[in-house]
């Protein structure tokens, strides 16, 4: 058993997860919220489309890491580390990444919220996107909308994983 994720799995799932991951960044930067929508949605990709391109015992495994993404993600809510959305929606990320390409996931992850908050507090900074976009609450709260990190760092890592898959 591979402990990447294969080539034709990341291609199966590139379309399906391409929408959601940008509503989120979307909506997030927008409302400051994850609707539970997406995290839905994202779970029920997993559901069908893991099951048809997954192994059984790989599909399977990949609810552990759902399970365990959402409790470490409720403890850091429930102390103000992160937002509920931000730790539901990393948890229905969590099945799609292999246990084997963490080591490149959570570079990747780190990478891409980085440069997301700098172009988020460059793109506020400049007037004629605040008055373009004058609705939007990240332009006015100090948090971070991580929608537009974790969206992002998941379509990276499926490209990635398609093109180099194990």
């Amino acid at each position: 058993m591979s402990t990447h994720l294969s080539a034709q799995a990341a291609l199966w799932f590139l379309p399906f997860v391409l929408p959601i991951a940008f509503w989120v960044a979307f909506s997030d930067l927008k409302w400051m919220k994850i609707h539970n929508k997406a995290v839905i949605a994202l779970t029920a990709v997993y559901a069908i489309v893991g099951l048809l391109v997954l192994p059984m015992n790989v599909w399977l495994w990949g609810w552990l890491h759902l399970a365990v993404v959402l409790v470490f993600g409720f403890i850091f809510s429930l102390t103000g580390m992160v937002g509920a959305g931000d730790a539901k929606f990393a948890a229905a990320m969590a099945p799609f990444v292999a246990l084997g390409d963490l080591n490149l996931f959570l570079p990747l992850l780190a990478a891409v919220a980085i440069l997301s908050l700098v172009v988020h507090r460059t793109l506020r900074a400049v007037p004629a996107v605040r008055r373009a976009t004058p609705e939007w609450a990240s332009w006015q709260r100090k948090e971070f909308p991580m929608g537009l990190a974790l969206g992002p760092a998941l379509l990276f890592y499926l490209t990635v994983a398609a093109v180099y898959g194990g």
